[in-house]
C-alpha cells in the first residue's frame, strides 16, 4: 500500500506485515480518493458535496495502525472513505440549516444546485426551493453511501458488531449536536458550558474520536487502546472547533473559503461569543445584542464585534484553550499503547488541526 513509508528489509516468511516505521499522511489521503473515486465512480456520479477535509480520513487510517492493525489495511481505507462520505452529507446539511452561500472557496451545494436549476430552464422563482430541497436529498444519497462503505468495511473484520455499534453511537451524536446548535443559535449568552457541549457533539467526537475508534475497532483494539484515543481525541476536537470559531471570525477568506460574517449574521453561540458575554461591559453588551444574528450585518458591524472580542479578552482566552487542549492531546499520547508510527502521525495531526489557517 502506499499508505505506508517502509524502509527495505529482509524478505520474511510471515503472512502478516511488521507495523511501519511511519505514516506517510498524504499518502494516506491519496488512498482514500482512490476509493472513492472507485465507489462513486459505481454510482456514475462525480464525488457529492464540496471538497472535504484530509483529517477524518487520516485519523481512521492512523486509529487503524494505533488499535495494532498490521499488513492490507484496505478495511480501514474504506472506511475512511465511508467517513469522508458521512461527513460530506453533514456539511450539506448543516450548510441548508446555517443558509450558508459559500463552502471552501465555492458556491455550497444548495446555492449551486440552484443555479443549476435556472441554467437548465428551470424558472427563477423556484430555484431557491429547488436548491435546497436537492441539496437534502443530495446529503441524504451521500449519507447512504456512507453506510454501504462503512458496512462493507466492517464485513472485512472479525467482529463487525463493535464497528457498527460506533457507527450507531456516532449518528446519534452528530445528530444532538446538531440539534444543540439549532437551539443555541440567534441567542446571545454567557453559558459557556453549553457551548463547550455543542462542540463535542457537533465537532469533536465524529470528527476527531470515532474516525479513531472505527479504524482502532477494524483492527481489533481491545476498550483500553480505545480509552486511551479518547483520551487524545475529545481535547483534540474541542480544539479544532474553537480554532474554526476563531476563524469564522476573524480568519481571511481567501484561506478559509468561507466568508467572515456567516457566524455571526446567523448568531453562532460560540465558546468565543460566550466569553464576551461574560465579560462586556454594560454598553458592549448593548453593542453585542444590536448586531449579533443580524442578516444584514456588514463589515464595520463585524469590526465592532471583533473590537468587543478583544477588548474583553475572548479572544486570548480561546487561544489559550485552544493551546491547553492540543497540549492535553499530546500529553495522553506520551503513555498510550500505540506504535511509535501512530503516535507520530497523531502528533503530526494535532499540530495542523490546531494551528491551520483554513
Amino acid at each position: 500500500m502506499a499508505v505506508l513509508d517502509h524502509k527495505r528489509r529482509a524478505e520474511s516468511t510471515l503472512d502478516v506485515a511488521p507495523p511501519p516505521a511511519a505514516l506517510d499522511l498524504q499518502a494516506v489521503r491519496r488512498e482514500v480518493d482512490t476509493a472513492l473515486t472507485t465507489f462513486l465512480g459505481t454510482k456514475e456520479q462525480s464525488a457529492p458535496g464540496p471538497e472535504l477535509p484530509a483529517l477524518i480520513a487520516q485519523l481512521c487510517v492512523s486509529g487503524w495502525y494505533a488499535g495494532g492493525g498490521q499488513g492490507d489495511c484496505s478495511p480501514a481505507v474504506r472506511a475512511a472513505a465511508g467517513l469522508e462520505l458521512f461527513q460530506a452529507f453533514a456539511l450539506i446539511h448543516d450548510d441548508v440549516m446555517d443558509a450558508s452561500d459559500d463552502r471552501r472557496g465555492r458556491p455550497s451545494a444548495h446555492r449551486a444546485l440552484a443555479a443549476a436549476y435556472t441554467a437548465d430552464g428551470g424558472p427563477a422563482g423556484r430555484a431557491e426551493a429547488h436548491g435546497l430541497g436537492a441539496a437534502v436529498l443530495l446529503g441524504d444519497l451521500a449519507l447512504i453511501w456512507s453506510d454501504e462503505l462503512l458496512h462493507g468495511a466492517s464485513l472485512a473484520v472479525r467482529t463487525p458488531e463493535k464497528v457498527l455499534s460506533l457507527l450507531d453511537e456516532m449518528r446519534g451524536e452528530v445528530v444532538y449536536g446538531q440539534y444543540l446548535d439549532l437551539q443555541t443559535t440567534g441567542r446571545l449568552s454567557g453559558d459557556v458550558d453549553t457551548a463547550a457541549r455543542v462542540i463535542r457533539y457537533k465537532t469533536a467526537k465524529y470528527t476527531v474520536e470515532r474516525p479513531l475508534h472505527i479504524g482502532a475497532a477494524l483492527a481489533g483494539a481491545g476498550p483500553g487502546v480505545q480509552a486511551a484515543l479518547s483520551a487524545f481525541a475529545l481535547p483534540l476536537g474541542d480544539a479544532f472547533q474553537l480554532r474554526d470559531d476563531l476563524l469564522g471570525v476573524f480568519g481571511d477568506p481567501r484561506e478559509t473559503g468561507k466568508p467572515v460574517l456567516d457566524d455571526l449574521r446567523a448568531g453562532k453561540a460560540t465558546v468565543l461569543m460566550a466569553l464576551a458575554v461574560q465579560r462586556a461591559s454594560r454598553s458592549e453588551l448593548r453593542s453585542l445584542r444590536a448586531r449579533f444574528g443580524r442578516r444584514n450585518l456588514d463589515e464595520r458591524d463585524a469590526d465592532v464585534v471583533r473590537s468587543i472580542l478583544d477588548r474583553t479578552g475572548a479572544r486570548q482566552a480561546v487561544e489559550e484553550m485552544i493551546r491547553t487542549r492540543r497540549d492535553e492531546a499530546l500529553a495522553a499520547l506520551d503513555h498510550a499503547p500505540f506504535p511509535a508510527a501512530a503516535v507520530v502521525a497523531l502528533q503530526d495531526i494535532a499540530g495542523s488541526a490546531t494551528a491551520r489557517h483554513a
